[in-house]
């Protein structure tokens, strides 16, 4: 196990914060940590006190020798925390800093952001992610408040309010069944009309059993091997919830918005998923962590100081410990950790190891791994059909791209 004091400089980490756990105001369909009020055991009321706030932020800060510390802010909805809470966080950033640079962001469903707030985000250099799922009925169609109302109007007017006061906000898409068909539609209303500082896509994947049963650990659930019905939402026997992304649906998506931005946005809208692609085909790796070849690094803290291997894998079998009794680098760090950062590459099936885009997908996420291949080998991921789709279509133009990347880093040197 590596040891405090045995941290490298180039032993750095993340970790996203769940200071309200799963608690939100919303009741979005494809949630995939609301669940976690029921499989989590809680003393506090989905609170992170004050003196487990303290903690993490001193170790987070003092664990890494690094001059940039990032603390991100999710949930469930952050904002339910209040001011108070995150001008405590500005605290005791200041309190621990020791002369490292601090950078703070929160991701929120926005329906709470208001001119107080864009004051405080603006102050404190926060950097904002807001969920948009594109037009009002789009959007609404799965993001919809615990009475199961439209949330669109609300999430608009913070986009507003954020730009009113001049706060860096980006957006997250996630891209489920239904707004996976309209890419254009929600392209453009994003760029057009949110005008985000950068846009992110995400699918939405998710077993059917995800609520209460860990990834991988599906036991006797049947597989099936990629193209079979089993394997689209939509159909009862599908192993995929209905809100879930089509994997086809999910290629042609990125495939339309890429021939949009490559031929009127490229150097002026910055999209992650496709300036991730670039960092691939040029051997850089961290954009985004589903496309590295390990992980492990990017950790989760529950309300209660519960640490977790990453928050997609917020289960009690990914239970690292907790700040309270051991140190945040030792878990970070532990043989068990690295176990799970290196599982995500000892268990690529061939059909994976033989693909030619095998440098930028690297098998995605570990959590979607739920397919079998072609010649019944477990262990694909639920998007290949759609990233291979994908990663054909823009293969010409992002080598086209990087030519000209290291044409002008020759020039410049």
């Amino acid at each position: 196990m590596l040891k405090k004091e045995e941290i490298s400089p180039n032993s750095r980490f993340h970790v996203m914060a769940k200071p309200i756990g799963p608690l939100c105001n919303l009741d979005c369909h494809y949630c995939f940590y609301l669940h976690k009020q029921n499989l989590l055991e809680t003393s506090n009321k989905w609170h992170m006190s004050e003196a487990v706030l303290e903690n993490f932020i001193k170790q987070y800060i003092e664990d890494q020798n690094h001059d940039e510390i990032i603390f991100s802010w999710q949930g469930g909805e952050p904002t339910l925390l209040g001011l108070e809470f995150f001008e405590k966080v500005v605290a005791f950033e200041k309190t621990y800093a020791s002369g490292k640079q601090i950078e703070n962001d929160l991701q929120t469903n926005g329906t709470l952001i208001d001119d107080k707030w864009c004051e405080f985000l603006k102050k404190n250099n926060f950097l904002v992610g807001l969920s948009i799922d594109g037009l009002k009925h789009l959007h609404n169609k799965h993001r919809v408040d615990k009475a199961g109302n439209s949330t669109f109007d609300k999430v608009f007017n913070a986009a507003n309010l954020l730009k009113k006061h001049g706060v860096p906000f980006n957006t997250l898409t996630t891209v489920n069944r239904d707004n996976a068909k309209h890419p254009l539609e929600v392209y453009r209303f994003l760029r057009d009309e949110i005008c985000p500082r950068a846009i992110q896509f995400n699918p939405c994947v998710e077993v059917k059993v995800f609520e209460t049963v860990a990834p991988p650990f599906w036991g006797s659930m049947e597989f099936p091997q990629i193209g079979h019905p089993m394997a689209k939402p939509g159909n009862e026997y599908s192993i995929v919830t209905d809100w879930s992304v089509n994997a086809n649906d999910y290629g042609d998506f990125l495939c339309d918005i890429f021939d949009e931005w490559y031929e009127n946005d490229y150097g002026k809208t910055f999209v992650y998923n496709f300036e991730c692609a670039i960092s691939q085909w040029m051997g850089i790796y961290g954009v985004m962590c589903v496309f590295d070849p390990i992980c492990g690094k990017g950790l989760a803290i529950e309300h209660d100081g519960s640490i977790y291997s990453c928050d997609h894998f917020v289960y009690p079998e990914y239970l690292l410990g907790n700040i309270e009794n051991e140190n945040l680098a030792d878990m970070a760090f532990s043989d068990r950790q690295k176990k799970f950062g290196f599982s995500k590459h000892n268990s690529l099936p061939q059909y994976c190891q033989q693909c030619e885009f095998l440098f930028a997908c690297h098998g995605e996420c570990p959590k979607n791994r739920i397919l079998l291949t072609p010649d019944g080998q477990p262990g694909l991921n639920y998007l290949c059909g759609g990233l291979k789709k994908y990663f054909n279509h823009i293969k010409p133009y992002i080598e086209k791209i990087v030519e000209q990347v290291k044409m002008t880093n020759n020039t410049v040197a």
